[in-house]
This record gives structure tokens, C-alpha cells and sequence, in this order.
């Protein structure tokens, strides 16, 4: 089951993300028709989606990012 994000919890939850790749430009924003998920952006860019979910009374996240294969470099 899944509840909707509080404020200090996309405080949280952004700051982890900041800390943990370090970097500042990470954000969440609040997704009107979802409230048990946020938009995760990179500089503005959208990157993914985080959704939170309450089972047995643990809380926990799951970080989704889709990777087009046209977004690859070409060789490595």
C-alpha cells in the first residue's frame, strides 16, 4: 500500500539523492496526478520517477530511470 509524499519528505528524500550522487542539481517534483510518487530532474531535465511504498508498516523508495539506447554513446 502506498500513502502520498509529506513535505519533509521530499526534503529528505532529494537531499539523499544530492548526497548519494553527489550533486545539487538533483530534485523532486511533486506529480499532480500521483501522489505516491515525485519526478526526479537532473539540472531541470527529468530523469525518473521515485515511488514510495508502505508494506507491513516498513516504508521504503524505488528510484526508476529509463535509459533510451539513442541516448548511449556511440562507442566506448
Amino acid at each position: 500500500m502506498s500513502s502520498a509524499f509529506s513535505k519533509p519528505e521530499y526534503a529528505r528524500l532529494q537531499k539523499y539523492l544530492q548526497d548519494k550522487f553527489s550533486n545539487p542539481k538533483i530534485a523532486l517534483v511533486e506529480r499532480k496526478e500521483a501522489k505516491d510518487s515525485a519526478e526526479v530532474t537532473l539540472a531541470g531535465e527529468f530523469i525518473g520517477v521515485i515511488y514510495k511504498d508502505e508494506d507491513d508498516g516498513e516504508v521504503s523508495y524505488d528510484f526508476n530511470m529509463a535509459i533510451l539506447a539513442m541516448d548511449l554513446p556511440a562507442d566506448v
